[in-house]
């Protein structure tokens, strides 16, 4: 049985050994170090590791950790949502996204044409610079492809970019495919649809991707999930899992409450039920801003990894 210790600092003390602490700290700080352990777990189990995350945290300075941790070898999939891929485009053109407040006033800056992301800001501009730029990789892609999965036409548009801390640019080179399923559901289902009034035969298949997803893994790999998040970015990953006999290790973090019943708050424990993540399995579920929570559990399991030599500095 483990016991509460008491939390003193040192000077020089390194992430891995802050979140080691936090193992005998209590409450949510125990998730969070079993989080970095599960981790660590997977990625020395060689595990196919599906990362999935929501829009809001590539409109964050995430993105370019989601980036980094796919050069890195720790993202084998990626699930995400629309809003992530238009973003981490206007990063790409070199787009930049203020810092407010939540207080700010919103009918202010929707006059202003500024839209409000919690603290966070993206104007109208950016959106504009997205089409400018969005048009004329569609049509290179056209010109190549008229028939492609959304898998394959972000890889397509992942080599056409030119900033390594996008992810889709790392995606693109390192082989990691990234789905989808909602890809309607934003600025960037939009511009489909209108370029797919010029060019009928310009097809978009959600379904054959969702063979893909499901086939890019099977029974016999050891699978986890890493979740940030949740809605359909989380639930298509751990669904291709349920389809292959679980996942072996799963993280969670989010603000989601599972009193809500919802996906984005159901517990790695709540998903055994399912069959999405195995009865013995390796989980932790981390309630709080993945701001914080994920960079802490991450850099420390990559602190550890790297001692160990499994992944490169």
């Amino acid at each position: 049985m483990a016991f509460v210790q008491d939390f003193t600092w040192k000077h020089g003390v390194t992430v891995k050994e802050l979140v080691d602490k936090y193992g005998a700290i209590g409450y949510q700080s125990v998730e969070l170090a079993r989080a970095k352990d599960s981790i660590v777990k997977m990625k020395k189990a060689s595990s196919k590791i599906f990362l999935t995350f929501t829009s809001n945290m590539v409109t964050s300075g995430l993105r370019g950790f989601f980036a980094q941790l796919i050069k890195l070898g720790m993202a084998d999939v990626i699930v995400t949502t629309a809003g992530a891929i238009e973003e981490d485009i206007m990063k790409a053109m070199g787009e930049r996204f203020p810092i407010g407040t939540f207080s700010m006033d919103d009918v202010e800056l929707h006059e202003r044409g500024d839209n409000r992301v919690g603290n966070l800001v993206i104007t109208n501009e950016s959106y504009c610079q997205l089409e400018s730029k969005l048009l004329p990789m569609l049509d290179k892609i056209y010109s190549k492809q008229k028939r492609l999965t959304v898998s394959e036409l972000l890889k397509e548009i992942g080599l056409q970019l030119e900033d390594e801390h996008s992810i889709l640019y790392q995606a693109a080179r390192h082989n990691v495919p990234i789905f989808c399923p909602g890809i309607t559901d934003g600025s960037l289902g939009f511009h489909l649809f209108m370029y797919q009034q010029k060019h009928d035969d310009f097809i978009i298949d959600v379904v054959k991707d969702f063979k893909k997803i499901v086939l890019c893994t099977s029974h016999d790999d050891t699978k986890a999930v890493i979740a940030l998040g949740g809605s359909i970015s989380k639930h298509h990953a751990i669904l291709a899992c349920l389809l292959n006999g679980g996942a072996r290790y799963a993280v969670y973090m989010t603000t989601a409450r599972a009193t809500s019943g919802s996906m984005s708050g159901a517990t790695t424990n709540e998903a055994k039920s399912w069959g999405k993540v195995q009865d013995d399995s390796d989980v932790a579920t981390v309630i709080g801003d993945v701001t914080i929570t994920f960079p802490i559990a991450m850099i420390a399991a990559l602190e550890e990894l790297q001692a160990e030599g499994l992944i490169d500095g």
